[in-house]
């Protein structure tokens, strides 16, 4: 594999690039009109304009893409996470064009992009899953019925769903009928599939996913968890490795668990499998993604061990150079997903020009951004700017230096989720580790940030003044007593 098509933006582009580049390989970029100067362009040895702005015109193009590859050549298309990177359609397409698709197989994808899919392919394998129906339910008498024995709350979920689309937690039966019907039509507007299925409502859960990275010759290992809880809408913000609660039991139980997962669906390269975590440490299969997370490098600095690297090399046939023994986990990291978001104000988007961006460096300090010190926030995609993930000796220690990292870190000319992830460091349910999936709404709210920044502004503006007393003191000439020197003779 001599030259690689990255087909994604951003920070993903760049951060798979260089890997790329590093192991010898050439990349090439498509972009946007919108990204015709981002750094992953700028980075790449050959870059292609793919189309306008908007996703449906440009990045979403599979066609265009691979007819992109085939004219210059590529051995392999990378695809990142977002955009293609799950769409079985796309892995069929690049595999029959000739080019390696750097993921699992389009069956993998397929089956696993569907949750009653992926819970029936599952299911022989003895793994945990949450109480419910895994089948499509239209009937409302019938699901009904099926709730009132689950027991409410019950959660009504999009079987094609992502990111809380298509989702519906229903606390009586009173609630249903709307809800259900609510579900239905937000998964047809979302994914064009109205199929739903209804599960029991786990009321303080943790969400905790395995990594896992399988080769082409039948050896799949788990690289241990990540820690996902701290969510805003759904989506995840701050997320860390290994997992403050995790006994050593349960966490090589969760492996076990995850590898079968993969095992169930033939599944190559790199994917996560996720679950729910109850009070209890009782764990349950949630979903797969067939694809590299955008946590994937707090796994990295635990594990020592480059996943797109992996990737690459599972793509070309080689064999994994591991085993699962050889694995350990050393050290903690944390991450904070950097969004144009301003969290005083709903989470709401932020665009506008990065006037101010610059972030600290060091040792134990990692940025993988895709923007630069100027550039816009365009409206069109995404609204991550950059992963700020810092790695330490224990969680105490990564932590503390996370706060310390957001406090130097200098973001202006847009809104950002620097003050939100200032506020999750430094607050004692995450300090503890006693925190679920409901941190942001039992804890959150616009104006602790507000008053914490209005306490910084006094502190620092006492201390300005308390300088400024003290300067004036050193800096005073002090007053000498007159002498008429015309008087001595």
């Amino acid at each position: 594999m001599k030259k690689i098509l990255v087909a994604n933006r951003g920070e993903i582009a760049l951060r798979v690039m260089k890997t790329a580049r590093k192991m010898g390989i050439k990349v090439v970029a498509i972009y946007s009109e919108a990204d015709r100067n981002a750094p992953h362009v700028r980075f790449a040895d050959e870059a292609i304009c793919i189309g306008p702005a908007p996703s449906k015109d440009s990045y979403l193009l599979g066609d265009k893409i691979i007819a992109v590859a085939q004219s210059l050549q590529v051995d392999g298309i990378h695809p990142g996470y977002g955009f293609l990177s799950e769409n079985a359609g796309f892995a069929k397409a690049v595999t029959e064009a000739g080019i390696t698709f750097i993921g699992p197989g389009p069956s993998a994808i397929e089956v696993m992009g569907s949750k009653l899919a992926a819970k029936e392919a599952v299911k022989a394998y003895g793994i945990p899953m949450v109480p419910g129906v895994d089948e499509a339910i239209e009937d409302i008498p019938k699901a009904k019925a099926v709730a009132a024995e689950i027991g409410y709350p019950i959660l009504i979920k999009a079987s094609a769903g992502g990111g809380g689309k298509g989702m519906r937690i229903v606390e009586q039966e009173s609630e249903f009928e709307d809800q259900m019907q609510r579900a239905i039509s937000e998964a047809v507007s979302a994914f064009g599939d109205g199929s739903v299925f209804i599960e029991k409502y786990i009321g303080s859960p943790r969400h905790i996913e395995i990594q896992v990275l399988a080769d082409q010759h039948g050896n799949t290992f788990h690289l241990f968890e990540r820690e996902c809880s701290i969510q805003r809408r759904h989506q995840k913000v701050v997320e860390e490795a290994p997992s403050a609660v995790l006994t050593p039991e349960v966490r090589n139980a969760m492996g076990e668990a995850a590898v079968k997962v993969a095992q169930a669906c033939d599944y190559v390269g790199a994917g996560t499998v996720e679950f729910l975590i109850d009070e209890d440490l009782n764990f349950y299969f949630l979903e797969m993604n067939t694809r590299l997370q955008v946590e994937h490098p707090v796994t990295e600095l635990i594990t020592g061990l480059d996943l797109v690297e992996q990737q690459i090399r599972v793509a070309r046939g080689e064999v994994l150079s591991f085993q699962q023994e050889d694995l350990a986990m050393n050290g903690h990291a944390v991450e904070l997903r950097i969004y144009a978001e301003d969290p005083m104000d709903n989470f709401l988007p932020s665009i506008g020009t990065l006037t101010r961006y610059r972030s600290p460096e060091g040792e134990g300090i990692r940025l993988d951004s895709g923007y630069e010190e100027g550039m816009e926030i365009p409206i069109h995609y995404d609204p991550m700017i950059a992963k700020l993930v810092t790695y330490a000796e224990d969680r105490p220690a990564a932590i503390q230096k996370m706060k310390e990292v957001i406090d130097a870190f200098e973001l202006e000319g847009i809104a950002s989720t620097l003050p939100f992830g200032r506020f999750v460091v430094e607050h004692e349910a995450f300090t503890s580790g006693k925190f679920d999936t409901h941190f942001v709404k039992h804890y959150f709210q616009a104006e602790n940030i507000k008053e914490s920044q209005k306490e910084e502004a006094s502190v620092a503006a006492a201390l300005a003044a308390q300088l400024l007393a003290e300067h004036q003191r050193q800096l005073q000439v002090p007053t000498i007593p007159s002498s008429d020197w015309r008087q001595k003779r």
